[in-house]
């Protein structure tokens, strides 16, 4: 048995990858793939976001959701009462945004700009960021881990036949044996593994993957808008694929 990567990475979209309906006001997919040492996570992030939920709800069990948080939802309803709270409350996360040590690895793709490219033989935009995003962190572990280690990409469920496909692509990826694509890498090198957990288990990592992925769809979308949660995510961005 292979010993484990320094490395895990944690994984969340925003949009849909559907191309028979596009929403007009937001035709992007967005991939984001969270890279952080074990020894950061364990020691310095997740602390800290435990520290930030006992703060605001005194309790840990809460999830961060960054469409709750945008539309003030759910367990964030309460922000809405007091501008001032609201204000210390986003200062406080974007503070642990901008001190987390970790790398964004991301693929935005453009749905209708895809569809007026390559038409009917336009292929999936979640199997074409998966590809893109892999062959990158391939390049990133080669530079930062020893070769051989186990590394676990970590997805959210979003449903047992989707996940399931996932699945099949993802290892379709790393054997070499994906049906897109020009270039070929040797995802030998590594084995990779991924790994779906469902939101309950409350996992960190994966919500910082969630408070990740809109800002970079926002930014290729409307780059002239204000993004604050971008320019938190600026100096750990290590790639950022606009497609097409």
């Amino acid at each position: 048995m292979s010993k484990f990567s320094d490395y895990i990475v944690y994984v969340d979209e925003s949009g849909d990858h559907s191309l028979s309906s596009i929403d007009q006001q937001y035709p992007v997919f967005a991939l984001s793939l969270c890279v952080m040492k074990k020894t950061v996570y364990t020691e310095e992030i997740v602390p800290r976001m435990q520290a930030f939920k006992f703060k605001y709800w005194g309790h840990d069990s809460i999830v961060l959701h960054e469409h709750e948080i945008r539309k003030q939802t759910g367990d964030f309803a309460f922000l809405r009462a007091d501008a001032t709270l609201r204000t210390r409350f986003m200062a406080d996360l974007t503070s642990i945004m901008d001190d987390a040590p970790f790398q964004v690895i991301a693929c935005v793709i453009d749905k209708k700009k895809h569809l007026k490219k390559y038409g009917a033989s336009a292929w999936n935009p979640y199997k074409i960021a998966l590809k893109l995003c892999l062959e990158r962190l391939l390049l990133f572990l080669r530079e930062n881990c020893i070769k051989g280690r186990t590394i676990h990409v970590v997805f959210e469920c979003r449903g047992k036949e989707e996940d399931k496909d996932l699945e099949l692509e993802f290892r379709r990826i790393v054997a070499g044996q994906s049906d897109w694509g020009y270039i070929s890498r040797n995802f030998g090198e590594f084995q990779f593994e991924p790994r779906f957990a469902k939101k309950s288990v409350n996992s960190t990592g994966l919500q910082m993957a969630d408070l990740t992925a809109r800002p970079l769809a926002l930014q290729i979308l409307r780059p002239a808008q204000n993004n604050r949660a971008y320019e938190s995510i600026l100096p750990k961005l290590a790639y950022l694929k606009s497609f097409p």
